[in-house]
């Protein structure tokens, strides 16, 4: 190949990245403006935004269209990625919160163990030893840091997105992940039907906080108390598998 030809797909190749990148920004938005919904007013949607574009970019230079994915799909991933990436970084939660959660997560396990169904509000908070009132107000503080908790338990959606040229689960990683998918499928089963309705507008609607009060004739507070109880409820199910 002669140095003309080499420059022209060289430039054709940049060109191409760009156009994609300028015909996608608009969705780091999208996806940004929509995580922001979830979070507390502590986090920046212009953090989350810069975090996203370079997440496209990323995608830009390494989308393989002969893998099947459309560019927006495999984008969207990246991108959301690099945003709960950027969020972890900065994880605003103080370290009282995380073991405020890991100490209702062991309460609710060893109550569902004893009684072989989900555990009830007021038989967590007495084995926490506390009041039903100050129970919800610790699901309320922990709220920030388990609204995007779950996507802890999806990321190996972004694997499935990766280019083949990118380096393969080994087979028993992917066993292991497919294992894992069966089990958060049976925990979401068992959950009771209001935390699955949750889940459902949450994650499957995509609907925020408020809108999901709405539905259930709630406030958004109380919606955000029952969406990260039913995380907390989820990790606790799954503990042999994420510990």
């Amino acid at each position: 190949m002669n140095a003309v030809k080499m420059y022209e797909q060289i430039n054709t190749s940049h060109q191409s990245q760009s156009d994609l990148v300028l015909q996608h920004a608009g969705l780091v938005k999208r996806i940004g403006y929509h995580l922001i919904a979830r979070l507390p007013h502590t986090v920046d949607v212009e953090d989350l935004i810069q975090a996203g574009m370079i997440g496209l970019l990323d995608s830009a230079q390494h989308y393989d269209a002969e893998q099947g994915a459309s560019f927006e799909t495999y984008a969207g991933i990246r991108i959301r990625g690099a945003m709960l990436d950027e969020i972890r970084r900065n994880d605003w939660a103080p370290r009282s919160v995380h073991k405020k959660a890991r100490d209702i997560s062991k309460a609710m396990q060893q109550i569902e163990q004893e009684k072989g169904r989900n555990a009830h509000d007021n038989e967590i908070a007495s084995a926490l030893n506390i009041s039903v009132e100050e129970y919800h107000q610790l699901l309320f503080d922990s709220s920030g840091h388990q609204l995007f908790s779950l996507d802890d338990f999806n990321d190996n959606d972004e694997t499935r997105a990766m280019p083949i040229t990118e380096q393969q689960s080994e087979p028993e990683q992917e066993l292991q992940s497919t294992g894992f998918q069966h089990a958060l499928k049976n925990a979401i089963d068992t959950l009771p039907e209001r935390e699955r309705l949750v889940m459902s507008l949450y994650y499957n609607e995509e609907l925020n906080l408020k809108e999901i009060g709405e539905v259930l004739g709630v406030s958004e507070s109380r919606v955000s108390q029952i969406h990260s109880q039913t995380i907390i409820r989820l990790r606790s199910k799954l503990n042999d598998w994420l510990h």
